[in-house]
């Protein structure tokens, strides 16, 4: 069993931060890529960010220099570091772990979403 539990989430200002963690627990061997995705009222699940094993990360471009995304590999841990914050980044946010399990078994596993509001 592996389970995903997501922080983070909120009420911001317009121009405000906030920082989201995804920490992955349970039987797990090994994991490879990592990512963020958001789905906002109405609209289908869309990426935000990804990194792999190896630290390379890819942002949609509406994100590219307001977002960070970076990983703790002691603490097989996601986060999304979230600057500059506009109301059309208003979105469940949900992040996304592929790993390998101790049973040497492939799984892409979802979080549960945190809601993230930008309003003023």
């Amino acid at each position: 069993q592996v389970q995903l539990v997501e922080s983070g989430g909120g009420l911001v200002h317009p121009g405000g931060s906030l920082r989201l963690s995804c920490a992955a627990s349970g039987s797990i061997f090994s994991i490879y890529g990592m990512g963020w995705y958001r789905q906002a009222p109405g609209k289908q699940r869309d990426l935000v960010a990804t990194i792999t094993s190896s630290g390379s990360t890819n942002y949609t471009d509406s994100v590219k220099g307001r977002f960070t995304i970076s990983r703790d590999n002691a603490k097989n841990t996601v986060y999304l570091q979230m600057n500059s914050l506009k109301p059309e980044d208003t979105a469940v946010y949900y992040c996304n772990v592929d790993l390998l399990t101790v049973a040497k078994i492939r799984i892409n596993y979802w979080g549960q979403g945190t809601q993230v509001t930008v309003s003023s």
